[in-house]
């Protein structure tokens, strides 16, 4: 007898196993999510877009690090461009400069893009000039920006970002690209902009890459200071 007990627990367990697959189902469903985002920004603009009535401008989307994440927006003032700006620097385009709310997650890009596609229509802002940079983790958003909405962007300016690789297969060819990363960089390894610059290159972009020696995460305060990086952006537009 008791060698029939564990027959019988064997037994048992087949069938339970049998009745919960035949009892499985794959439902097929949907369900329409919302996402919402409280963005706030900076907005500069030029000296002359209030001189004239009908003269349409380029724009500047700026993209902050991680640094500046989650904290006072006046923290944005702080690096790139807006610490330029109230350094007294004066840029022939607007500069929209917004802050991303989340401490430690990533941007919401699509909350940025919905941003900025309101900050255009309630300006006189030349949609042909659009130009996207971004600093770190803001860097990696903007590689992310130029990958999923490829129509948009007239130029684009990395400071050590990072993006897969696969990412260069996205980008559109005709907007001209300018790197920016630290060789010392303990961050963000300097690799990544170094891949992802010699694919481009290899793909036949206009790529310019500024690979700094002796310096480490901090590019961006050499970066942004770079006049020539301005005069360069606003030569470029959308052929498209």
């Amino acid at each position: 007898m008791p060698k029939t007990i564990p027959s019988l627990l064997l037994l048992m367990s087949i069938f339970l196993l049998e009745g919960c697959t035949a009892q499985s189902h794959l439902v097929q469903d949907e369900l329409e999510t919302v996402t919402k985002e409280d963005l706030k920004y900076y907005l500069y603009y030029p000296e002359d877009y209030f001189s004239s009535e009908t003269e349409d401008f380029g724009l500047l989307l700026f993209l902050h690090g991680g640094g500046e994440s989650g904290r006072a927006v006046e923290e944005i003032k702080d690096t790139g461009p807006p610490k330029l700006l109230v350094e007294g620097k004066q840029f022939p385009f607007l500069i929209l400069a917004p802050q991303n709310p989340h401490e430690k997650k990533w941007w919401n890009t699509q909350a940025v893009m919905q941003l900025l596609d309101s900050v255009v229509d309630h300006n006189r802002v030349d949609k042909k000039r659009i130009y996207l940079t971004g600093l770190s983790r803001g860097g990696s958003a903007a590689w992310e920006l130029a990958t999923q909405y490829p129509d948009t962007f007239a130029a684009l300016a990395v400071v050590c970002g990072m993006a897969p690789l696969p990412y260069a297969h996205w980008i559109d060819k005709k907007m001209p690209i300018w790197v920016f990363h630290g060789e010392q960089d303990e961050v963000i390894d300097v690799e990544e902009s170094d891949k992802m610059v010699e694919k481009l290159k290899e793909m036949g972009y206009d790529v310019r890459y500024t690979r700094y020696k002796g310096v480490g995460h901090n590019a961006w305060d050499r970066a942004y200071t770079t006049d020539s990086l301005y005069t360069w952006m606003a030569k470029q537009k959308r052929i498209n």
